[in-house]
């Protein structure tokens, strides 16, 4: 059971910083990117990683239903330019503005240079938008100020506009193009596109959900924003936003705040966040493409958050397909973040992803094509699924803002092994299933505190320089099954301990092996054991799988062929043929003259 009350009583202790620090869903309108706004903290050692979708959202404010069964009014509201003409019972005009008092439903058509307003408490109000474009000049198009629930159905076929004014009073309770003081539905199968120039695009003050409909949004801060969650089902969503592309950010009750996406298309590009949960990001369906803060190639700023997908509790992806490129995290979470079943891709100009807690891939695919750290957390914990991440500097981190006082000295350091005399912190790697493939320019494997391996495929392409290792554990490092295949420089080689459960070879070189020469693994009898095609400059391997036995002489050769399926560069099979023999090792034996482990960043 995450503990969340955490996240409410935080924020009493922000006072001062958030004096200092505006938040980008300020009113204030001459906000064009996201400034960092402290909201909320969470401790992130309570927020339980393992959670699934079902669970969270359990524990989250029920979305409200679309619509309502009571009957209202029925009629239509023709707009005439400057003007509109209605015959229905609770409407009004006055001059260029309409307004709506009564429950019901109205169909909406033509074109005004004015205003829709909604003043109706406590009722459902449903605007069919059938051909509607409006234009306001000195506020929002629509505005429902008092009302229970606002839906804007769009009519089948239809295309319909909505823009405001320019600007905003600082102190404006209405700043959004389309503005509902309560929840928001959006749905049809029409098209919408709404402009926020003064501020915010589409806004409400409860639950926002979009249910159906082609919806298109620019804006100059956040382009849809629901202030207890923002839910959608389905449809094809654009967003452009100068600050966060899609927000909840109610930081005053733990149940909202949250993002659900469970269906439906939707492309943000924003100056900001791309999507900002106060809370929590759910994700089981529908494809998510983000591109935020310029992207990836661009160094990320310290005013600005331009996190791809960020959450202040927990963040689950269990289905769909999610896309980021971000100057910032691609994904990010205060608390913990859960990969269980989507198939996600994403690019950083920071970190790959990034989980102040737990992160733990229990199904699906994680896929980090760019990065400086391509995955780091305190606990990291892979199950199943694949993981592939190539980055700049670290490639898996196990890390933190503080360690023990614990050092460690396992007989690692100058000999090889574990690393000897760094910190120890309370972090952890932990392998158990599925494949993880590291290619890096910095540590591959890396964790501030132990690392555990019991099953799986771990193959780390580490790098060529000898200021970092393929593989670095502060603590200890065991494996007890799975295989490992770890290949980089020979300056800092780490190794599993020798009381590992199951036996590892490390070897290094007399001289570098070069990228793309087939190595091949055998043991005593000349049996192939294991072939690895190199992908860059490598001095060093370490390998461990079933077939090596502890004790036990192998020979490293180069040449031959790699044979079956190849996990990166890690084969099914191999054959000898006529390689050549570079190196033999004895299985449990750390190599001499290497450098010695040091602890990630």
């Amino acid at each position: 059971m995450r503990l969340r009350n955490k996240v409410i009583a935080a924020v009493s202790s922000l006072v001062l910083a958030a004096a200092m620090l505006a938040g980008c869903s300020s009113s204030e309108s001459s906000t064009s990117a996201t400034e960092v706004a402290v909201t909320t903290t969470v401790d992130a050692s309570t927020v339980d990683g393992t959670q699934n979708a079902a669970t969270v959202l359990a524990a989250d404010k029920e979305v409200h239903s679309a619509g309502s069964d009571e009957a209202g009014t029925t009629g239509t509201i023709t707009l005439t330019g400057s003007s509109a003409t209605s015959s229905a019972d609770g409407v009004t005009v006055d001059g260029n503005t309409v307004t709506i008092t009564a429950a019901g439903t109205y169909t909406v058509s033509g074109e005004l240079a004015g205003q829709i307003v909604v003043n109706a408490p406590d009722a459902t109000v449903t605007l069919i938008l059938d051909g509607a474009s409006i234009t306001s000049s000195d506020s929002a198009a629509i505005a429902a100020t008092e009302v229970k629930e606002l839906v804007v159905q769009l009519a089948a076929g239809s295309t319909n506009t909505l823009a405001d004014t320019s600007s905003y009073a600082a102190d404006a309770d209405v700043n959004a193009a389309l503005f509902s003081a309560g929840d928001l539905t959006v749905d049809g199968d029409g098209k919408l596109t709404v402009t926020g120039n003064g501020n915010d695009a589409i806004a409400a003050k409860d639950g926002l959900l979009v249910e159906a409909g082609t919806v298109t949004v620019t804006a100059k801060d956040d382009g849809i924003r629901g202030k207890d969650y923002v839910v959608v089902t389905g449809g094809t969503i654009t967003v452009t936003a100068g600050g966060d592309g899609i927000k909840a950010d109610n930081d005053e009750d733990a149940e909202r705040g949250y993002v659900s996406v469970s269906g439906g298309t939707i492309a943000v590009t924003s100056t900001g966040d791309g999507v900002d949960a106060t809370t929590d990001i759910v994700v089981t369906g529908g494809t998510i493409t983000v591109a935020s803060g310029g992207g990836h190639s661009v160094q990320p700023s310290d005013d600005v958050s331009a996190k791809g997908l960020k959450s202040g509790v927990i963040t689950v992806l269990e289905g769909g397909t999610v896309s980021v490129d971000s100057a910032d995290d691609a994904v990010h979470s205060d608390g913990a973040v859960h990969f269980n079943g989507a198939k996600v891709t994403s690019a950083s100009g920071d970190d790959g992803v990034h989980a102040e807690g737990q992160l733990i891939v229990d199904a699906g695919s994680v896929t980090v094509t760019s990065a400086v750290e391509g995955v780091e957390a305190a606990a990291i914990v892979i199950n199943d699924g694949t993981v592939e991440v190539t980055s700049s500097d670290d490639g898996l981190n196990a890390a933190g803002g503080t360690t023990s006082a614990e050092t460690t000295d396992q007989g690692g350091g100058f000999g090889g092994g574990p690393g000897g005399g760094e910190e120890v912190g309370d972090f952890s790697v932990t392998v158990n299933g599925g494949s993880l493939v590291i290619n890096s320019d910095g540590d591959g494997l890396d964790s501030n505190g132990t690392a555990s391996i019991t099953g799986g495929t771990v193959v780390v392409n580490g790098p060529e320089g000898n200021g970092n290792g393929a593989l670095d554990v502060n603590g200890t490092f065991t494996i007890s099954g799975g295989t490992l295949l770890a290949a980089g420089s020979s300056g800092m080689v780490v190794t599993p301990a020798t009381e590992s459960e199951q036996a590892w070879i490390s070897s290094t070189m007399d001289s570098a092996i070069a990228a793309g020469t087939t190595v091949q693994i055998t043991d005593s009898s000349g049996t192939v054991v294991g072939t690895f095609v190199t992908s860059k400059s490598v001095q060093n391997i370490t390998y461990s799988s079933a077939a090596i036995k502890s004790g036990e002489e192998y020979t490293i050769s180069t040449g031959g062929t790699a044979t079956g399926s190849s996990t990166g560069g890690l084969a099914e099979s191999g054959t000898l043929g006529s390689a050549t023999k570079v190196a033999t090792v004895t299985a449990g034996t750390a190599p001499a003259g290497g450098g010695r482990g040091r602890g990630g960043r």
